[in-house]
């Protein structure tokens, strides 16, 4: 193999020929292989599945003198506290326990600074007359979809090795209409990076223009490594508070790709005045969040090194399946010169940069063959990405024999698109 580029037009059309005739027989295969979201695998749930008996009789219930089934505690019993800042580095009175969902306390969140406005906005966000957002892409686009589901207008922010464009962050928060922007700093989802050091340092010293600037520190891979041993990360509160800004950062994360997605138990981590000033709004919107789940979560969990010991269980069924995404790609993709993609060492995808131009064409290949994947330009404010390039590859739902299946298809299919843009 070579690169395409160093084809002639005959060798092109002989190896397009042959590629869609591989397609066809894939097609006539009736395949339905998912890769489209980052959903953990049945054997990752079967794993923690014993979770759910851990609260058996009555007593089993009682918590340092509090019955978690009553009603109380809104910000989350202090042991699930303790719990989530030993996992994140935080303080216990710097968390508040949540339902099962981190992505519903962030759009709480927003939805509170729209009517409400933040500890520090001079008035609810709904009375400005425009909201901009951060939004560093490729990223979560369900991050996205929140801002926009509440009509802000959405600034891309090119992502680099180390993290969002910093020139571009610190020019940007100038504007006072800049109130917040989004951010997974370990393992980001797609890229499956970490964010650097000094990339974190300028973060924690922005001064933006907007006294009610909302970081928001989405940790959802803190502690999740299928390669290799746990990287320690630094505490965003620890290192806003060290530059005078305690009250930017909001953190959240969430046992969903730790324990049952949809079952577990999320908190969001902020500095004490405003964790006072967001259960003076909880108060008049829910009792107390499930504390049962909570409690379970806190006897199964027990600790951070208990916590890690689980990871490397989950690991142990990640890994291959990572292994068998880049093994497809260095084989059949990296010869030919017509892609690039990350080699994350955690997280839940890989991301892949095809030809420019050509992204769309390749899933909708995968998809008339069976195979589907998240939509091109879902990584992008507004579901467009400009150069119609970057492909999330998500590998943990499938079993590896269907994994490897879908790879072959979709290394099929983006070398059809590509030997399409260079002309057959």
């Amino acid at each position: 193999m070579k690169p395409y580029v160093q084809y002639s037009a005959q060798e092109r059309a002989q190896e397009y020929a042959a590629l869609c005739k591989r397609r066809e027989e894939y097609q006539n295969l009736g395949l339905k292989l998912n890769m489209a979201r980052g959903k953990p695998g049945t054997e990752q749930l079967d794993i923690v599945s014993d979770l759910m008996t851990v609260l058996q009789t009555p007593r089993d219930c009682i918590d340092e003198g509090i019955d978690v089934r009553n009603y109380g505690e809104l910000t989350g019993i202090p042991s699930a506290k303790r719990l989530f800042a030993e996992l994140l580095g935080t303080k216990p009175e710097e968390i508040l326990v949540g339902g099962n969902a981190s992505l519903n306390l962030m759009y709480d969140l927003i939805a509170k600074a729209y009517t409400h406005g933040l500890l520090h906005s001079q008035r609810p966000w709904s009375q400005e007359k425009e909201i901009c957002f951060l939004c560093p892409a490729p990223g979560y686009d369900r991050h996205f979809k929140v801002s926009e589901s509440f009509g802000m207008k959405l600034i891309t922010i090119a992502m680099t090795d180390d993290g969002p464009d910093m020139d571009a962050v610190e020019e940007a928060v100038k504007n006072p209409a800049v109130k917040g922007m989004w951010c997974v700093p370990k393992y980001a989802n797609p890229d499956g990076i970490i964010y650097s050091e000094e990339t974190e340092n300028r973060i924690a010293a922005l001064r933006p223009a907007a006294p009610d600037f909302a970081l928001m520190w989405d940790n959802a891979y803190c502690i999740h490594e299928f390669f290799g041993e746990f990287v320690p990360f630094r505490d965003m509160l620890t290192l806003c508070r060290e530059n005078g800004n305690a009250d930017m950062v909001y953190e959240f994360a969430s046992t969903s790709k730790i324990t049952l997605p949809g079952a577990g138990v999320s908190c969001m981590a902020a500095s004490a005045a405003n964790q006072k000033y967001i259960e003076s709004l909880l108060t008049m919107q829910i009792i107390s969040y499930d504390k049962v789940n909570q409690l379970r979560h806190v006897r199964y969990l027990k600790d951070k090194e208990t916590t890690l010991q689980l990871m490397k269980e989950h690991a142990k069924v990640l890994a291959p399946k990572f292994a068998a995404v880049l093994d497809a790609l260095d084989s059949e993709i990296a010869p030919l010169e017509i892609a690039r993609w990350t080699r994350p060492n955690g997280g839940y995808f890989v991301s892949l940069n095809a030809m420019e131009g050509t992204a769309k064409r390749t899933l909708a290949l995968c998809r008339e063959t069976g195979v589907v994947m998240t939509p091109a330009g879902a990584t992008f404010p507004y579901g467009i990405d400009p150069a119609d390039s970057n492909i999330r590859i998500a590998p943990t739902l499938p079993p590896v024999a269907e994994l490897k299946q879908a790879m072959e298809v979709f290394c099929l299919c983006l070398r059809i698109a590509a030997l399409e843009k260079l002309g057959v």
